[in-house]
């Protein structure tokens, strides 16, 4: 008997049990990197280095805000807003981006950017950015819903004709409402369930959007029997806001339209607890997400302005002439597209991808709640930062959906224009509470200069210069955003009316007042940050 050499090969249960091992391995370094940063593991870390980035990519969801928030950058400002503005705002996002990931390798917890800004400033500024967090998580939440109950609410009324005339008595205030509220309710349920199902759906949540949006492009240019110049896209102005001042004033305003859509995207660092190897996943999440929404974004968006060939409907609030609202992209689907098959289907795609948006919208703010909580930091913290059997903070998911439908109760009244005023109003809160929240933490981890120490994932010397581009940028479109989106929405207009005020200073302003009062009479007694589980 004659025996030859060969090769062995392991089994596929020696294969499976190294795997197990190394799983093992690396949620023992998470575990003992949280544990350094003062915490016990609580939340189920189930969550892939994908997922991660698909939460943020899912948040920002270019099926939501390139669509809902169109409209802004076309009554201020026009093709040029978009085309110009949307490439433009996005390099100074990804820097922000860029910054916000070295953090988030540093620093992986659920406390996401207020545990940063606790670390490099004490209680203070922990408290404050964390409110500022909270504030913009609750909004952005609040306005994507909204934003996906007015395209359910369309897609409802081209399936059946019956329904836009008989629902809440052919109301579609109430009625974008009413759905509104059913989609809280369904995402609220959907985030109570697993943390594992959430992961889920966000994975699926990115291929929906990749594939859409190639749907959404290829219908646009294929379906349309006309399209626009490259010049008419690249040069055109268009004002419709009520003001003079095209290039200081009414263009910054029209980007709202890529400010407000690329953010979200700090989700993956209030996951960290929930993501295997997140010093590096949640900090890769950041930026990927960011870059490429923004090459998605304007390709979408460049489809929607060379199938805008019908200007003068698209532009005009009567309703008699464009049921869907001045400067609208329901408006330019419509007129490019008809109302047949090609449309329907886009709008299908859109509310969908809007869907996915908010559910993931949900599950960053309860986490942030959760981390919140934790620290004492929110009335009634022993309830919010409970944790279920499953690993699911449940109270905290409540709670945010609750906060939610209470900031967007102003959307039941109608502005005098028929511009959705309110739930721009909605998007400015979220814009400048969210982008004031990190600009906290860049600047002190701005000001901490060397002696900060990085994560595996750093921007070395270049942070220098990132860092102060990022807070000034922030500083710059926080001032734009407070202001009157319209005349009649300006104090002491002759056209005055409360129906048209941005009340985006408002709420953020108001809510500062109270966040200081609160801590000079009571807070800075008691709040020391982050308080340790281990």
């Amino acid at each position: 008997m004659f025996f030859t050499k060969r090769q062995v090969t392991p089994s596929n249960s020696v294969i499976s049990l190294q795997g197990v091992m190394v799983n093992i391995k690396h949620h023992e370094d998470d575990e003992r990197r949280l544990a350094a940063l003062g915490y016990k593991q609580e939340l189920s870390r189930t969550w892939s280095a994908f997922s991660n980035f698909a939460i943020s990519f899912s948040i920002i969801s270019i099926l939501a805000g390139c669509f809902t928030t169109f409209g802004q950058a076309w009554n201020n400002g026009g093709p040029v807003a978009i085309s110009l503005g949307w490439p433009l705002i996005s390099v100074f996002i990804l820097i922000i981006g860029f910054c916000m990931s070295e953090l988030a390798s540093a620093y992986p917890t659920s406390g996401g950017i207020y545990w940063w800004a606790s670390k490099l400033g004490g209680p203070k500024a922990g408290f404050y950015t964390g409110w500022l967090n909270l504030i913009g998580l609750v909004s952005v939440t609040a306005s994507v819903g909204y934003g996906a109950a007015s395209f359910l609410n369309i897609v409802l009324g081209a399936l059946s004709p019956d329904y836009a005339t008989s629902f809440m008595g052919g109301d579609y205030i109430k009625q974008q409402f009413a759905l509104f509220l059913i989609i809280m309710i369904v995402v609220t349920l959907i985030n109570i369930f697993s943390s594992q199902l959430l992961a889920l759906v966000n994975n699926i949540s990115v291929w929906w959007h990749v594939l859409g949006t190639a749907v959404v492009v290829g219908i646009l240019i294929f379906v349309p029997e006309k399209h626009q110049t490259a010049s008419w896209v690249f040069t055109t102005q268009i004002n419709q806001s009520g003001f003079n001042n095209y290039w200081f004033y009414v263009l910054p305003l029209g980007f709202l339209l890529p400010q407000y859509t690329i953010t979200g995207f700090d989700a993956s660092a209030p996951l960290s607890e929930e993501t295997a190897g997140a010093h590096m996943a949640a900090a890769r999440g950041i930026w990927q997400s960011i870059f490429y929404s923004a090459v998605g974004g304007y390709i979408l968006l460049l489809a929607f302005l060379f199938a805008a060939t019908n200007v003068d409907t698209i532009s005009s609030f009567d309703p008699k002439v464009n049921p869907f609202g001045g400067g609208s992209v329901i408006a330019v689907l419509y007129t490019a597209l008809g109302g047949g098959a090609a449309f329907k289907l886009v709008m299908i795609i859109s509310t969908a991808g809007q869907l996915f948006c908010v559910t993931a919208c949900l599950t960053s703010c309860s986490r942030m709640v959760f981390a919140f909580s934790r620290d004492g930091a929110v009335p009634g913290h022993q309830r919010w930062r409970s944790v279920t059997s499953n690993g699911t903070p449940k109270n905290a998911v409540l709670i945010s959906s609750v906060l939610g439908v209470i900031l967007t109760l102003p959307a039941l009244w109608k502005s005098p224009t028929g511009a959705p005023t309110a739930f721009y109003a909605v998007v400015s809160v979220c814009v400048i509470s969210l982008y004031l929240a990190f600009m906290i933490p860049i600047y002190l981890r701005l000001k901490a200069g060397d002696s900060f120490k990085p994560g595996e994932w750093t921007l070395g010397k270049k942070y220098k210069w990132m860092n102060t581009l990022a807070v000034l940028e922030i500083a710059i479109i926080s001032v734009y955003f407070i202001l009157p989106f319209a005349p009649a929405g300006t104090p002491g207009n002759k056209d005055f009316t409360w129906t048209a005020v941005n009340y985006a200073p408002l709420v953020t302003g108001g809510a500062l007042i109270l966040l200081w009062i609160w801590w000079h009479a009571s807070v800075k007694k008691w709040f020391k940050g982050p308080r340790t589980t281990v």
